[in-house]
């Protein structure tokens, strides 16, 4: 059994991220304002609940409701001072936010996509307040 492991994102998984990135930015191409506010993290939020709202991706479209996770995890890190890594365990390898000096680790990348697959309602800003504020309490107990 491989124990747990934390390491930097390789440039193939850097291209991988951005590539979910890029299927949610493409939605948004030839709308210059909209990618001047996605820039934000309001903005981020803003399209993610757009694409949503809109149904552009049905729930078998994976990867690219992983997209939306992979920029609700950019705001995630933004937010709360985290940084992308990469976990290697028995499971195998997946991305990560991990907050520096602490054990909280987030893995948005599933976050939007599992909830859409089981056919739940979804606020992101919802679930973005109650992910903030679970954190800052397991923080301030000392994780």
């Amino acid at each position: 059994m491989q124990p747990e492991s934390f390491r930097d994102l390789t440039e193939d998984e850097l291209d991988w991220l951005a590539a979910q990135r890029g299927r949610v930015e493409a939605l948004l191409a030839g709308n210059a304002d909209a990618l001047a506010e996605y820039e934000t993290d309001a903005g981020k939020l803003a399209v993610i609940r757009a694409v949503l709202n809109a149904g552009a991706f049905r729930p078998d479209q994976t990867f690219e409701l992983q997209g939306l996770g992979v920029i609700f995890g950019d705001v995630l890190a933004s937010q709360l001072g985290m940084q992308w890594r990469v976990l290697e365990d028995e499971q195998g390898v997946s991305p990560c936010l991990v907050l520096p000096d602490t054990s909280i680790v987030l893995f948005p990348q599933t976050m939007i996509s599992k909830r859409i697959e089981r056919g739940e309602e979804l606020d992101v800003l919802d679930l973005l307040d109650g992910i903030i504020a679970k954190v800052e309490e397991i923080r301030t107990r000392g994780a």
